[in-house]
């Protein structure tokens, strides 16, 4: 397994790889529970079936951290052929979890113009 490159553009984290396995094989390892849970265990899963799924090509999970603050995200496995016979695995970690949206903070005072009035 060679790492060729981590996307640092996005907020993502992306990573491709190289294996010397076909893609069949591959794919087995990351649909079927008994061969995921080695390397991939239930207990960093939010939920051990998968959130989508298009067969032999693409596969996502929801995982969850396992110390606070429980940030969950979406894991995305991709695989395509390559040209020696082996198999690119693309996976791509990004964050889904509601409370890490940025919003613009809120002045306490409204944010309007302070004016006095005479009495």
């Amino acid at each position: 397994m060679i790492d060729i490159e981590a996307d640092e553009q996005t907020k993502d984290l992306v990573q491709e790889y190289q294996l010397d396995a076909p893609p069949e094989k591959v794919w087995r390892a990351i649909s079927i529970p008994a061969f995921r849970e080695r390397w991939l265990p239930k207990g960093d899963l939010a939920d051990p079936n998968p959130v989508s799924s298009a067969p032999g090509e693409e596969i996502r999970y929801r995982m969850r951290d396992g110390e606070p603050p429980f940030l969950e995200s979406i894991v995305t496995l991709q695989i395509r052929p390559n040209a020696v016979g082996g198999t690119r695995l693309k996976i791509i970690h990004e964050l889904a979890d509601a409370r890490l949206e940025r919003r613009p903070p809120r002045a306490a005072n409204s944010n309007r113009l302070c004016v006095m009035r005479a009495a």
